[in-house]
């Protein structure tokens, strides 16, 4: 079988998702869809730290642990299906591609809601999580690269010039239309990435970068 690999950009609640493989050197799309990480779209759900902020204590401890454990939960049953999409296509799923925020790491779960900051890293990271703790389930070593630092990673990794990548990446989207925002351009980049993971300098970011 032919190798793919898949990547993703996350928002509160959902992430978008690419997953594409490599033929002369240069990505193709074999999949491109938003995934939900809540079972129901509200903001209740998808900025679970902002409920939890009105919420007694150990209420709130409870319902983000649930929010979790749902998001984990829709998180492995998409890579699993994606998996299957795949192979009916030919392709096996090796590569897995996730941007990282920014922020530092998170205080204990209190902290977290005494700051209003805070809560809405909380909130993004609460999905990246989810999708982190998918990958080991279904067997998937993620490349895992801060966004700010993507561009320059993936010139250094893939070996091209940011402009060309970036225009590489634009190009990609053309044949399918809309949408092709920001989204799906950064999650193709990070896909590109993982799929590249097996060379020398890609498994050095990834080391790096997932810490």
């Amino acid at each position: 079988m032919k190798h793919a690999a898949v990547g993703f950009r996350v928002h509160s609640g959902w992430t978008a998702m690419v997953a594409l493989a490599i033929a002369k050197g240069l990505p193709a799309v074999l999949v491109r869809r938003r995934i939900n990480l809540v079972q129901t779209f509200t903001y209740e759900f998808r900025q679970p730290y902002h409920t939890a902020e009105k919420l007694p204590l150990e209420e709130a401890r409870a319902f983000v642990a649930r929010v979790r454990s749902e998001a984990r939960r829709l998180a492995i049953r998409a890579i699993r299906e994606l998996k299957t999409e795949l192979r009916d296509q030919g392709y096996s799923l090796t590569g897995f591609g996730l941007l990282l925020a920014s922020g530092r790491p998170l205080p204990a779960f209190a902290k977290i809601l005494a700051a209003h900051s805070l809560i809405h890293t909380a909130d993004g990271e609460l999905f990246r999580e989810a999708l982190m703790h998918a990958a080991a389930r279904t067997g998937l070593k993620p490349v895992a690269i801060r966004e700010r630092e993507l561009t320059a990673s993936a010139s250094r990794v893939l070996r091209h010039k940011s402009a060309d990548l970036t225009q590489r990446i634009s190009d990609l989207g053309r044949p399918l239309g809309p949408p092709w925002s920001q989204d799906e351009k950064f999650a193709s980049l990070v896909a590109w990435l993982a799929a590249s993971s097996s060379s020398p300098a890609s498994h050095s970011l990834q080391t790096r970068e997932a810490r």
